[in-house]
């Protein structure tokens, strides 16, 4: 069976040379593979690619791969590699820096074509099955915004056609729920120039925001945690204490007042450690669970900020839990079951779970991070959970749990975090008085179980496209009159639901009926409540669904009993028709 990773690698260099047919002067810098296919990262001098381009570079490619080129490695001297790629400015710049301690480099050609890479291939060109090329977008030489642009062109490659066409199905399903659509439509959240990367939560985001939260501090009040708040901004030391200026500077922002120097945070840890070290705490206080919905702020390249998805301020639903040793691995399963118990609520059953190790850049032991990935082993394997393992890409300061969901469409997002920490303690000197009567430092454990609110909502917005569940939906029911000698009915009726709790609006225009339920349908509102004359008359509503399904007239109090039954998380709606995501 061919390599699916060498196949997408070979297919990276068969786009190149395709690239190099239709623009000679085609200046190429890194083409490697991705998850799903290959991109390669290229410069047109005086011109660029346009996407009228990307079927004629395929048409190229199928062309070449029936050549049945082999791919054929060559070992060649620093210096022969600087003659052979001079024409080529990227090629030259690997060589010289990052390639500058190698005697040797390596090369693989296909064909006429030869290009500077570590491989591997496959054997010959015509083992690249199925592929297809993709997109163009913008890049920089090196990831870096302050280096030279470029373009990057995606392609897609898979063994068969039927994965290939699966994928770009999904692919397609994928850009009707994008959130950033859907969210400008839906008037759910905004962008600014002002404000590169910060997003504005305008009042129906914002209110899906606040039940985010109310609903997480109900879980957490069920679950003996306590909520504080710390500042935005601490003075410099405390990073350096926590090890943040160390390693994790570049993601930053720093401002001086009063001649100090000052740290927006990025992480709300270092501000909980220092509520907790206001009292001497002792073991009967332990374990001590302290959440809080903390604001950070993390500087993102411009290049990889996406929607809600990657951005420069986000609130987090964090929460940090100080215990012993011997209360570790219960705690951890308790978190573990909390987030499994969250996902659900929200429809996502299906989950892959990580455990992130030791990177190379790390405070503390080695010994002491492989007792860590231990533990969360030890509890992974109490619940019978099957996971993976990412190696070196744990926080710095500890290992940790990753959750992944699965969306409707099968894509997997990552969202909740636990980690154990046993550095940055022992770091801040924090202490408990033990049952022995000693001075003992607690364990601390990260976690996150949304991660990111905002990011949530996307997820949210992608899962449902935009069709919320009622007990989140930012408005769950709209009032329609059929004329305006109704309207003093929708009033009462409108009343009558805001006093119940409902989140409802009253469309009191002169628009046609059908328009107004319309109106209603393209905000995604889960309930349309018709008056006309009859309803007036007999105390009802005539209740329509955002999927178009009509259930005709019922009291109104029926209608109120009704939705205090599913308006609550984790409660189907039996009388939608659809799905929660189904679009009216």
């Amino acid at each position: 069976m061919t390599d699916i990773h060498a196949m997408r690698h070979s297919a990276a260099h068969v786009m190149a040379e395709a690239i190099k047919r239709l623009y000679p002067d085609a200046q190429f810098a890194y083409g490697p593979e991705t998850d799903e296919g290959f991109y390669y990262d290229v410069k047109i001098p005086g011109g660029s690619l346009h996407e009228d381009d990307l079927p004629r570079i395929e048409k190229i490619m199928k062309q070449i791969i029936k050549g049945k080129h082999e791919f054929v490695r060559e070992e060649i001297s620093r210096e022969d590699a600087l003659k052979l790629f001079e024409n080529q400015k990227y090629k030259t710049l690997t060589i010289e820096n990052q390639l500058k301690d190698e005697a040797t480099v390596s090369t693989y050609r296909q064909g006429d074509f030869v290009d500077l890479c570590r491989g591997p291939h496959v054997a010959n060109t015509r083992e690249i099955k199925a592929f297809k090329v993709d997109r163009i977008a913008g890049a920089y030489w090196l990831g870096d915004s302050k280096n030279e642009p470029l373009q990057r062109v995606y392609g897609l490659c898979f063994e068969t056609r039927d994965e290939l066409k699966d994928y770009v199905r999904r692919l397609e399903e994928a850009k009707k729920r994008d959130h950033r659509i859907i969210g400008k439509r839906l008037k759910l959240f905004s962008w600014h120039e002002e404000g590169p990367g910060f997003p504005f939560m305008l009042p129906a985001g914002r209110t899906i925001f606040n039940l985010l939260v109310d609903y997480s501090r109900k879980k957490n009040e069920e679950r003996g945690y306590v909520e504080i708040h710390t500042p935005h901004m601490l003075i410099e030391d405390l990073w350096r204490i926590s090890g943040h200026t160390d390693y994790y500077r570049e993601n930053m922002y720093f401002s001086t007042v009063d001649d100090r120097q000052f740290a927006i945070k990025p992480m709300n840890c270092p501000g909980g450690v220092l509520v907790y070290k206001e009292e001497l705490r002792s073991y009967r206080d332990l374990p001590m669970r302290v959440a809080e919905f903390g604001l950070v702020h993390r500087h993102e390249l411009s290049g990889v900020l996406h929607g809600l998805f990657r951005v420069r301020a986000f609130t987090q639903d964090d929460a940090h839990i100080y215990c012993g040793v011997d209360d570790l691995t219960g705690e951890i399963i308790d978190i573990v079951d909390y987030t499994i118990e969250v996902y659900r609520d929200f429809g996502f059953g299906e989950y892959v779970i990580y455990i992130a190790t030791r990177p190379e850049k790390a405070i503390g032991e080695p010994e002491e991070w492989d007792r860590a990935t231990r533990i969360l082993r030890e509890a992974l394997d109490r619940k019978g959970l099957e996971y993976k393992i990412k190696e070196g890409e744990g926080a710095f300061y500890g290992p940790k749990i990753e959750f992944n969901v699965k969306d409707c469409i099968g894509r997997q997002w990552q969202l909740g975090t636990v980690q154990v920490d046993f550095f940055l303690p022992g770091r801040f000197g924090m202490e408990y008085i033990g049952d022995d009567g000693a001075t003992h430092t607690p364990v601390m454990v990260h976690r996150a179980i949304f991660g990111s609110l905002e990011r949530f909502i996307g997820i949210l917005i992608e899962q449902t496209m935009g069709a919320f569940p009622v007990w989140i939906a930012p408005v769950q029911a709209a009032v329609l009159p059929i004329t305006d000698v109704q309207n003093g009915y929708a009033e009462s009726v409108f009343e009558k639901l805001k006093r119940e709790g409902v989140r409802v609006e009253a469309d009191l225009s002169s628009e046609r009926l059908q328009k107004k339920i319309r109106n209603a349908q393209l905000r995604k509102i889960p309930y349309m409540l018709v008056a006309g004359a009859k309803e007036a008359e007999t105390g009802q509503v005539a209740v329509r669904l955002r999927t178009g399904e009509d259930l005709g007239a019922m009291p109104l109090d029926d209608f109120i009993n009704s939705m205090r039954q599913v308006a609550l998380p984790g409660v189907d709606d039996l009388w939608r028709s659809g799905k929660g995501g189904s679009d009216g």
